[in-house]
């Protein structure tokens, strides 16, 4: 300990003027003090030591520098204290300027300054946004990028850089500077010359936060990396070794993410006539989970557009994407049930898709995890139903019909922890309405006690949620009020349309929806007297000069309907 106070005095004291070699000796002192007692960081920023540490990085000699990066990586290792001492002296400016003018120096002794001076901006900046964000301010990413590509063959500066990149990659920020270097190039190509896994695994931690980008997904792609994944995945699809495990799960993880970005994506579907797209669908039936759950994520990401779902409905998909869902619905895995319907939904899109996957069974496949508990798998499953039943009478008055999944839906319905089930759920009950306008559908779904539901999603914060419920309770007023008119009561659907028309902030078409199905429950005596009681009149006759003409319209032929009904 007094050896160290007489390093610290004799630093701060003589930090100018001291030989080198005195220097040295000193930092040496203090680098053991630091090593051996990681609780002298603070003693050391307490005494004043920060500033003439970071002057000695104006030395010219390499040595002292050497010490002086040590010492102050070392300070800021963990410690927020050690971290805006350096900061407040200019440490970290002073550092990123020795590392670019030193970046094109191939000798040892340089190679081991950066190398040093990178784990000292590591250790400065690691885990703090503010500093990441002060030294790519300062320009340090494209320097980084530069000094990976000329010191690929040092294994430890090497190292340090990519340290350093993946605790600036997590940042937006980063990103777009990363975009304009060339550092996808340089990151395949460094990743073609690993053969450990924890090298490789150092590279997929850079890549992946990278790749979130849709610039650098694309320049990742053209550099190669989507080769270099598939080879993974081949070495690696049938090995029972837990790094090969790892690597075939980072591999086919990230070439989903690759996918992600549109115009990667369509690069590797090459109309879908691409040998990638060709191997990701060998994925479907692999034996692995993890393939399958890549393969099927992967087909969910090409059918981003109707141009890829048409011509993959037309070459055979759905029949692979079912036979994997057949794998999995006796204690299936959640993940692969839960990508396969994904990929089944965005399928159904376009419209030429949906005879076609009907016809194929998809509903069938589908309906097959009704008893799934798995919210995520509910999900899927209520928007594939929807999507596929969109604009198709016949399959909508045959699904409307099941018994099981309409008490399946309406106990969804309810399901308040999961908003997400809860919202697909009431669309599906009146999808099922909408699209096949039929009275033993609405019989069916009146039995199950679907019509609460249905009147309460009129209520719904989405404007269109709102009016597929009004559009519903309309058909079902006009084909079978007599059946639904107790549960229409009590409900209080009469006292929300008058809210619904009475409210200035109601969408204009949620307002002509509500006109309309008032005309309608005129036809019930019991709802009618409702109707009269609430003195829906004036509401309806304020809407008459409103600015939208439909609206102004059905105003008119409301009152006129409400008039005589009076």
């Amino acid at each position: 300990m007094d050896n160290l106070s007489d390093a610290l005095k004799k630093l701060k004291i003589t930090a100018t003027d001291s030989t080198a070699d005195s220097l040295e000796g000193c930092l040496d002192c203090l680098l053991q003090a630091l090593a051996q007692n990681k609780f002298m960081r603070n003693p050391c920023v307490d005494a004043g030591l920060i500033p003439p540490l970071v002057q000695m990085l104006n030395c010219k000699d390499q040595e002292v520098l050497l010490q002086t990066g040590r010492a102050l990586g070392n300070i800021c290792y963990d410690s927020h204290e050690g971290r805006s001492a350096v900061d407040h002296a200019g440490g970290a400016h002073i550092v990123v300027d020795l590392i670019r003018s030193l970046c094109s120096k191939t000798d040892p002794a340089s190679e081991k300054l950066l190398t040093v001076f990178c784990g000292m901006l590591m250790n400065y900046s690691n885990e703090n946004d503010t500093l990441q964000s002060q030294l790519i301010n300062m320009g340090v990413i494209p320097t980084l990028v530069k000094l990976l590509g000329i010191h690929c063959q040092n294994a430890a500066l090497t190292e340090m850089c990519l340290v350093a990149f993946g605790n600036l990659a997590e940042l937006e920020s980063s990103k777009e500077q990363f975009a304009y270097t060339n550092i996808a190039e340089e990151l395949v190509k460094l990743f073609k010359k690993q053969v450990e896994h924890d090298k490789k695994e150092m590279i997929f931690e850079v890549l992946a936060p990278l790749a979130e980008n849709d610039v650098i997904k694309l320049q990742l792609v053209e550099a190669g990396l989507v080769e270099c994944l598939l080879e993974i995945v081949q070495k690696t699809v049938d090995s029972d070794k837990e790094d090969d495990v790892a690597e075939l799960k980072t591999a086919s993880d990230l070439m989903v993410l690759l996918l992600l970005g549109d115009e990667s994506m369509q690069k590797l579907f090459e109309g879908g006539k691409g040998s990638v797209f060709q191997r990701v669908l060998s994925w479907i039936p692999s034996n692995s989970h993890q393939l399958q759950l890549a393969g099927a994520l992967a087909i969910a990401n090409f059918a981003r557009n109707d141009g890829n779902c048409i011509h993959m409905v037309d070459n055979g998909i759905v029949q692979k994407l079912m036979d994997l869902l057949d794998r999995h619905v006796e204690d299936g895995n959640v993940t692969v049930q839960h990508a396969a319907l994904s990929a089944l939904r965005n399928l159904a899109i376009p419209v030429v898709n949906k005879a076609k996957m009907l016809s194929a069974g998809v509903a069938e496949a589908v309906l097959k995890f009704l008893r799934s508990e798995m919210p995520p798998v509910q999900f899927k499953l209520l928007g594939t139903l929807r999507m596929l039943i969109d604009a198709q009478a016949e399959a909508a008055e045959q699904l409307g019909k099941n018994a099981k999944l309409v008490e399946r839906l309406v106990e969804w319905c309810e399901a308040k922890d999961h908003a997400g089930v809860m919202g697909e759920s009431n669309r599906l009950l009146s999808a099922l309405i909408r699209h096949s306008k039929s009275k033993d559908v609405i019989r069916t779904i009146v039995q199950s006690g679907g019509i609460k539901h249905l009147v309460t999603m009129a209520t719904s914060e989405h404007v269109i949620m709102q009016n597929e419920a009004l559009v519903a309770l309309a058909l079902i007023a006009a084909l079978e009020l007599v059946t639904a008119e107790k549960d229409l009561e009590n409900a209080q659907l009469v006292q929300i349309l008058h809210r619904l028309l009475s409210d200035d902030r109601s969408a204009p078409e949620i307002k002509y929806n509500s006109m309309v199905l008032v005309c309608a429950l005129i036809g019930s005596e019991s709802l009618q007297k409702e109707v009269q009681n609430m003195a829906f009149l004036e509401v309806v006759s304020k809407l008459r000069s409103h600015e939208n003409k439909t609206v102004a319209q059905q105003a008119s032929l409301t009152e006129q309907r409400l008039a005589v009904e009076s």
